[in-house]
């Protein structure tokens, strides 16, 4: 039997076979800014968003970011009026920039290498009155900064097993009667299903 895989299973992704995987510009360049626009009903919301890969995958736009976004703005400029909002993981800020937009008073979270860019584009968008940005590990005692908040927004945290016991204890830290918690992700294995087993 003479077939492809008997003889490499993975040679026709190598170098010369450009037709099947063509050689691909770095998605991210350093310092780059993107212009997101988000519509809903009554309101729209347009921002610049600093990108930066190099302190790591957080220094990127997420799809489940963009989409979490979206779904902010179309619930219209009442729901997060007047609201302590918490973005936890936020990497570019992106969730919680939105969330400033639409009138919440919004805490920016994420590890020491993130925070840079975090405050980089919040400065780009003119929100340093409605946005501050702090360090928040999860698993590790919050913050006296950070109040207990109203609403906790979660774009494309569930994506590493070993850290889920961490994120629900900082959730279980976080969490009040009344806290309402929006998360976003790509479905990617059953790890996710795990994770919101655990939660409960």
């Amino acid at each position: 039997m003479d077939s492809i895989d008997e003889q490499n299973p993975l040679n026709h992704f190598l170098y010369g076979h450009a037709s099947v995987v063509p050689d691909q510009p770095p998605s991210v360049r350093q310092g780059q800014l993107l212009q997101l626009s988000f519509s809903g009903p009554n309101t729209s919301v347009t921002l610049n968003l600093k990108l930066d890969a190099s302190p790591g995958c957080g220094g990127i736009a997420w799809p489940a970011a963009e989409v979490l976004s979206r779904y902010l703005v179309k619930q219209g400029p009442n729901f997060l009026q007047g609201k302590i909002v918490l973005d936890l993981g936020s990497g570019t800020g992106l969730v919680g920039l939105v969330a400033a937009m639409l009138g919440g008073t919004v805490y920016l979270t994420d590890q020491a290498p993130m925070l840079k860019i975090m405050r980089e584009n919040v400065e780009i968008n003119k929100l340093s009155s409605l946005c501050t940005v702090a360090e928040l590990n999860w698993g590790e005692p919050i913050p006296v900064d950070i109040p207990r908040p109203d609403v906790i927004l979660a774009a494309d945290c569930v994506y590493f097993e070993p850290a889920f016991p961490l994120l629900i204890q900082t959730l279980c830290d976080l969490v009040g009667n009344s806290t309402e918690v929006l998360f976003c992700y790509k479905k990617r294995r059953k790890a996710d299903k795990r994770f919101f087993t655990l939660l409960k």
